[in-house]
C-alpha cells in the first residue's frame, strides 16, 4: 500500500459508527454499523486492509434490529462488540437500546450476509431512554459502561449483564450526558463524561460526587473526548466551537494547548496510542485533520535508535519535533463522524462520513521517518 494512496469502501446505507478491531494486533480491521431507516436492512461490515498490496476484504453481518449509533468491539476478544443501536417498539416508538455481539467463524471471506450471535441485551432503560454510548473497560471485557441520559452505570458482563455501580449527575434543567469514556490511567477506576461544555471525573470507588471537573471548557458543546495513553494526567476534546483542545486535569482552568483547524462541528479526536504526538480530528466540514502535538506528548524529542550516537544529534531525531499541520484529507464529500486508529498498525487510520464512504489512509511517509529516526 502506497503511503499516500487512501483506500476507499463505499457502504450502501448511511453511516456513523466506527470501531477497530482492538483485540486484533497483527491485522489491520475495522467494524462499521449503517444507519438504514428501514431498521430490517441494517448491517456491520467487517474490512480488512492488506497491507502490502492495500487491497480489502470485507465480510457484512445482518443487524436487522435497529439503525446504529455506536458500535465498540472488544479489548480482548476479536470476535465480540457492542452496538447502541434505535429500535422501533411494538407501539411505534422508537427507543435506545444495547447488545452484545459475537460474529460466526469465518473460514473466509464471502459475498453472502451473514447472522451475528446476541450473546445478551443491555437493558438501559430503567436508567432512562437516552442512551448515548456504552463503552468497553480498556483491558477487562467483562466491564462496561452506559451512558444514558443523566447516569453513567457499571456492568459486570460475566454472568449476563449486571450492574454494579451507578452515578448520577444532578443539576437544574435536567442535564443529560453527551458521551463519555473510560480513563485507562490509575487501574481505569474513572469513567469521564460530557455533558453540554463540561468535562466530568468520576471514580467509581465513590460515584456520588464528580473527583474533578473541567467546567465551560468549550465555548459549546463538546462531542468528544481521547486520553493520552501515554500521559496519565492529559486528555483531549473537540466539540462544535471547531476547537480541538488539550488538558492537564490537574490544573483544570486553562487547556495546555488550543488549536482550531476545522471549519464546522468536530465530531471526533483520537490520539495515537503509539505515537502520541499524532492526532487525529474528523468534523461536519468533511475533513479529517492529522496534527502533530508533539510540544506536550510523552516523545517531544522523538525516537532514539542509538545509546551511542555515531551520527549527528539532529539524525537521530534529537531536534524538536514542531506542533502544526501534518495532513488534511479531503476524500469525503459528507459530515465525517468517526476516525480511528489501528490497533494493528500505529500509522493506518480509518475515517467514516455519514453518506457510507470508509476511507483508510497512512501517517505520511516522511513524517513517520521523522518520528522513528
Amino acid at each position: 500500500m502506497d503511503n499516500d494512496t487512501p483506500v476507499i469502501y463505499g457502504l450502501e446505507f448511511q453511516t456513523r459508527a466506527l470501531s477497530a478491531q482492538t483485540a486484533e494486533t497483527d491485522i489491520v480491521r475495522f467494524l462499521v454499523g449503517t444507519q438504514s431507516l428501514k431498521f430490517s436492512n441494517n448491517q456491520v461490515h467487517l474490512v480488512e486492509l492488506n497491507e502490502e498490496t492495500g487491497n480489502l476484504k470485507t465480510q457484512v453481518f445482518q443487524h436487522s434490529i435497529g439503525e446504529i449509533w455506536s458500535l465498540q468491539a472488544s479489548p480482548t476478544e476479536s470476535d465480540v462488540f457492542i452496538t447502541c443501536y434505535n429500535s422501533l417498539s411494538e407501539e411505534g416508538i422508537c427507543r435506545m437500546k444495547g447488545a452484545l455481539w459475537k460474529f460466526p467463524e469465518i473460514k473466509e471471506y464471502t459475498n453472502d450476509i451473514l447472522q451475528l450471535n446476541k450473546l445478551a441485551d443491555i437493558d438501559t432503560t430503567p436508567y432512562g431512554t437516552d442512551l448515548k454510548t456504552i463503552a468497553y473497560h480498556p483491558m477487562d471485557s467483562k466491564k462496561i459502561v452506559s451512558v444514558v441520559d443523566n447516569n453513567f452505570v457499571l456492568w459486570d458482563l460475566t454472568e449476563g449483564p449486571r450492574v454494579t455501580v451507578a452515578g448520577t449527575l444532578a443539576g437544574k434543567g435536567q442535564p443529560r450526558f453527551t458521551n463519555g469514556k473510560w480513563n485507562p490511567h490509575n487501574g481505569a477506576n474513572q469513567f469521564v463524561t460530557l455533558n453540554d461544555n463540561n468535562v466530568r471525573g468520576w471514580d467509581f470507588r465513590s460515584p456520588a460526587n464528580a473527583a474533578w471537573s473541567i467546567l465551560s471548557a468549550h465555548s459549546q458543546i463538546i462531542r468528544d473526548l481521547d486520553f493520552n495513553a501515554n500521559r496519565q494526567y492529559f486528555l483531549s476534546t473537540c466539540g462544535d466551537d471547531g476547537y480541538m483542545k488539550f488538558w492537564d486535569i490537574r490544573l483544570p482552568t486553562e487547556p495546555v494547548l488550543s488549536r482550531m483547524e476545522h471549519s464546522h462541528w468536530v465530531w471526533n479526536i483520537r490520539i495515537n496510542r503509539f505515537h502520541d504526538q499524532l492526532v487525529l480530528t474528523s468534523s461536519s466540514d468533511s475533513r479529517v485533520i492529522l496534527c502533530s502535538i508533539a510540544s506536550i506528548s510523552s516523545e517531544p524529542f522523538g525516537h532514539l535508535i542509538s545509546d551511542e550516537p555515531s551520527q549527528s544529534e539532529e539524525s537521530y531525531g534529537k531536534k524538536k519535533l514542531e506542533d502544526g499541520l501534518v495532513g488534511r484529507y479531503e476524500e469525503h464529500e459528507d459530515s465525517v463522524y468517526a476516525v480511528e486508529w489501528s490497533s494493528a498498525d500505529p500509522w493506518t487510520f480509518a475515517s467514516l462520513s455519514y453518506d457510507g464512504r470508509l476511507v483508510l489512509n497512512k501517517v505520511p511517509r516522511k513524517y513517520k521517518y521523522q518520528i522513528l529516526l
